[in-house]
């Protein structure tokens, strides 16, 4: 099972940008459909982006669509998020997980091996 360790979250003005990583463990990440989800509080767990294991069919969450940039590179099992033009509405806790299935309504369920977070907030 791929274990994953998520970071770059930070305080940032709005505006700013940010880059977020995950780094998996296990050989299995190459081979895997990887996605971003992101929970504000007291919000429920929202899908931000996701990329299939060969990189390509990237998919967004109308909010983010044209500001954020999904990327992974399986040599180092890394994947990444490029946060540009940031808002104080993308402040929440970002999470990497593992995609059971790709495509459809992207929900929680369809996603496992979940990391532990990162925080981001953006000022105003």
């Amino acid at each position: 099972q791929v274990q994953l360790v998520e970071s770059g979250g930070g305080l940032v003005q709005a505006g700013g940008s940010l880059r977020l990583s995950c780094v998996a463990s296990g050989r299995t990440f190459s081979s895997s459909n990887m996605g971003w989800f992101r929970q504000a509080p007291g919000k429920e767990r929202e899908f931000v982006a996701a990329i299939t294991w060969f990189g390509g069919n990237p998919f967004y969450g109308d909010s983010v669509k044209g500001r954020f940039t999904i990327s992974r590179d399986n040599a180092k099992n890394t994947l990444y998020l490029q946060m540009n033009n940031l808002k104080p509405e993308d402040t929440a806790v970002y999470y990497c997980a593992v995609a059971q299935t790709y495509g459809g309504t992207w929900s929680t369920g369809n996603f496992g091996s979940w990391g532990q977070g990162t925080q981001v907030t953006v000022s105003s």
